[in-house]
């Protein structure tokens, strides 16, 4: 199977989550998550597990870190395919001073490629007095 073209179009989606994320922007991030997308933070004392509609609540009552001028840093660090119809992402965003790190699925349907589950992580940014 040739990836190169399922490449790009991650790495698309892959930036229309970033920005979605930088902006708060939930129209942006319907762009890009499957309608049945599953939202986990596996940190303890703070586990959520929430559908996307969920989610989108969350996202729509934070004020934006653009909005605020805060740095934004993110990266990629792994695609990889199952197929022509899964992928598994391994990315990281600094942002709202926590660095999150993201386990996130991708599938391909008629609608293209979309994330299914977004499972994170966070630290928290030591802030300099």
């Amino acid at each position: 199977m040739d990836n190169s073209n399922a490449f790009a179009e991650v790495t698309e989606i892959m930036q229309g989550y970033f920005d979605g994320l930088y902006h708060a922007d939930t129209v942006q991030l319907a762009t890009v998550f499957h309608p049945d997308a599953r939202y986990v933070n596996m940190i303890e004392g703070d586990y959520m597990n929430k559908s996307l509609a969920e989610y989108f609540e969350m996202v729509d009552r934070r004020t934006s870190p653009a909005s605020k001028g805060e740095p934004r840093d993110d990266r990629i660090f792994s695609i990889e395919f199952g197929g022509s119809r899964m992928a598994f992402v391994r990315a990281s965003m600094t942002m709202m001073l926590c660095e999150y790190l993201d386990f996130l699925t991708l599938t391909r349907d008629h609608n293209g490629w979309r994330i299914m589950t977004k499972i994170f992580t966070y630290i928290p940014q030591i802030q300099e007095a």
